[in-house]
């Protein structure tokens, strides 16, 4: 079975300015470099539907889901961070690229393909229970998580964040909820400076620092993550895909490579065939230098493959 690409044009009209890293031109990177590789011919290409106020609200609090509704303006913008920006179109962005991952769920656990990849944007990972931050808005790799949980009585769901920015947002979601086995590596210090000190049985954090090799950063994921994925078994993996980790991206000061992704595409997909017939769900976070994004998404694809 090819891998299923969620996607929506809509995702593309949320614009922060010419001069905001987290811009349109990160998908039209990733397709080109989709075309250039021929990957085009081989996925699975469809479009996302948009999340309910239901599907959020299993996510996120119920007050602060109709207050970002209730915000959303019909001309010019509003900052709702000093890094996050919302302006006419950004609320129906968010609402496709929460959707993609309901979309990408059901493809996978009705078994009409075993892994999706959601390209899309904003990205989630930073927005918490109740609060937007660092470009995102609605945690997408949550609502797809507790869609899952909800609807296909799942009772353990892997979560692997490997943004070079910690998924706080994830984190703050499921602290108290040992059904989602979340681990994220970062560079530490930086924003948004969490997950330190976190101390939990079901949150692996990998906080490493400035310039971290590509063999430091596979080391600390062979030894914390992958033991831990495989005692856990999970019954579905979903993946926070963030490539700004790549040492041509500015964004970060980590030294991964295109390989490196696909490394950890293949150990993924190889805990994934042991305990949940393959199914993998992976949805875009960071990444910012564009010609390495779109290179770090084809070789990530690959390892799935």
């Amino acid at each position: 079975m090819a891998i299923t690409l969620f996607s929506h044009a809509i995702c593309r009209q949320h614009n922060a300015g010419d001069d905001h890293p987290e811009c349109p031109a990160r998908l039209d990177a990733i397709n080109d470099q989709l075309i250039r590789s021929g990957l085009d011919y081989i996925l699975q290409q469809k479009d996302a539907t948009a999340a309910s106020k239901a599907d959020l609200c299993r996510a996120h609090s119920t007050l602060y889901v109709s207050e970002l509704y209730a915000k959303a303006p019909t001309e010019g913008h509003i900052w709702l961070d000093p890094d996050t920006q919302m302006m006419n179109k950004t609320l129906q962005a968010a609402l496709y690229a929460a959707g993609s991952g309901l979309n990408a769920v059901d493809e996978v656990m009705q078994g009409n393909d075993k892994q999706a990849f959601c390209a899309i944007r904003p990205p989630g990972h930073h927005a918490t229970h109740d609060q937007a931050m660092g470009f995102c808005f609605f945690n997408n790799i949550a609502v797809a998580a507790e869609y899952a949980l909800d609807k296909y009585q799942l009772e353990r769901i892997a979560i692997v964040d490997f943004d070079v920015h910690h998924g706080n947002g994830t984190e703050d979601i499921f602290k108290q909820d040992a059904r989602i086995l979340f681990c994220s590596s970062f560079e530490y210090p930086l924003y948004p400076n969490t997950g330190a000190d976190t101390v939990s049985d079901h949150i692996i954090n990998l906080p490493l620092p400035g310039g971290c090799k590509a063999s430091q950063w596979r080391a600390a994921v062979s030894s914390e993550w992958l033991p831990a994925l495989d005692a856990f078994a999970p019954q579905l993996i979903l993946v926070s895909a963030g490539f700004d980790g790549h040492a041509e991206d500015e964004m970060a000061h980590f030294m991964l490579r295109e390989d490196d992704y696909n490394w950890l595409a293949t150990e993924l997909k190889t805990i994934a065939n042991k305990h949940c017939q393959g199914r993998v769900v992976a949805m875009l976070e960071g990444g910012y230098a564009l010609s390495a994004l779109g290179r770090s998404v084809v070789a990530f694809l690959k390892g799935l493959m």
